[in-house]
């Protein structure tokens, strides 16, 4: 059923995403954005968590969960450390999907060198 559930969810986050696109005149940049903020307010009120445990995996996939990795690991930081942890902490849980995505755009612009 986790496979089931995890494949409707990240469907209907690509959907609504696919919906406001046409639509609306927002650019992609405009509903990445969007998206992890809603992520990060679903965590801040702990829903984000329901969210992972009735869809599973699925839940860690769209760009919502980076809000959420966000704010959880803010929030972890804020509980040990105080106020300075709140900074300290929002990079800990995304800080190695940052430097993947970085370094592998570099390698991609050095293999791929682009036309324009």
């Amino acid at each position: 059923m986790y496979l089931i559930n995890s494949f409707l969810f990240c469907g209907m986050i690509c959907a609504i995403a696919q919906i406001i696109l046409d639509n609306t005149k927002l650019t992609p940049g405009h509903i990445t954005s969007i998206f992890v903020v809603i992520g990060a307010f679903l965590d801040s009120f702990s829903i984000y968590d329901f969210i992972i445990k009735k869809v599973g995996g699925g839940a860690l996939l769209p760009i919502t969960s980076f809000g959420h990795s966000l704010i959880h690991g803010a929030l972890q930081k804020a509980e040990s450390m105080g106020i300075i942890g709140i900074f300290m902490g929002m990079f800990d849980l995304t800080a190695t999907g940052i430097v993947a995505a970085i370094l592998f755009s570099f390698f991609f612009y050095i293999l791929c060198k682009p036309k324009n």
